[in-house]
């Protein structure tokens, strides 16, 4: 399977996605007929477990467009279930430190950089992919180039850390969540503190510096436009149920009765 949001980010191409929260795999195959560049299936916040993502995945995957998930947290089944199904990454969140990290790596990477466990499962075609069926190392190297490992920058142990968080070998990008980030610097949404936007440019610095893409929540369109002029690679905007739903009213609005 191509990992085309890593194709395009590779490319200096802008990427868009939103959270997916709705929870059936039609929606999850409706959505991939759009043209955002990747849905990010949120198992954190979210209610879905292993099965019931995979269900979604197959329904995204069909029209082209990357599946990222969210984990619900840094623990090992966690990262590796996700993988073996699939994920053409993941986002990790409330990364505390430097150690976590490196333990990420480990749970998520093969051989040589982690030691994620061996399976030829879902995510390689259950070992007929083309890339699994040579060389043990070859398989390896392909998915350590192919499956991303994106920490959620949202705490202040994270941020304390985050020029040697972003060079750690095995993180291949870094998720600003704007708003968990806020509250952890006691300025809850206040995006305008000048405080809050030098710990934003801090991190963009960092992991550019290192060689790495940025991702950023944003909750409008208009923002995201704002944070590309930034600089930021990706911007995930908001969720698909709000979507929706403002589309929904949005129409009935503009009915005259």
């Amino acid at each position: 399977m191509k990992n085309f949001f890593k194709e395009k980010t590779d490319a200096g191409i802008k990427t868009i996605g939103t959270f997916f929260e709705m929870g059936n795999a039609l929606v999850g195959e409706a959505i991939s007929m759009s043209n955002l560049d990747y849905v990010l299936i949120d198992t954190e916040h979210g209610p879905f477990d292993v099965e019931s993502t995979m269900d979604i995945m197959r329904g995204i995957q069909l029209h082209g467009t990357s599946t990222l998930v969210r984990v619900k947290d840094s623990s090992r089944p966690s990262i590796l279930k996700m993988l073996d199904i699939g994920a053409d990454g993941l986002v990790i969140p409330q990364v505390q430190s430097l150690e976590e990290i490196k333990k990420i790596v480990e749970y998520g990477k093969y051989f040589p950089v982690g030691s994620r466990g061996v399976a030829f499962s879902r995510g390689a075609n259950f070992g007929y992919a083309d890339h699994a069926m040579g060389d043990i190392n070859d398989y390896f190297d392909y998915c350590n180039k192919n499956t991303l490992l994106i920490p959620q920058c949202e705490t202040l142990g994270c941020l304390e850390e985050i020029e040697e968080i972003a060079k750690v070998d095995g993180v291949d990008g870094i998720f600003v969540g704007p708003y968990d980030l806020s509250v952890a610097m006691g300025i809850p949404t206040q995006f305008d503190k000048p405080e809050f936007k030098a710990a934003l440019e801090r991190i963009l610095k960092a992991v550019k510096d290192a060689g790495k893409f940025v991702v950023i929540y944003c909750a409008t369109p208009e923002l995201a436009s704002e944070r590309f002029a930034q600089g930021f690679d990706s911007a995930t905007i908001g969720q698909d149920v709000n979507i929706y739903v403002n589309a929904l009213n949005e129409m009935v609005s503009k009915v005259n009765r």
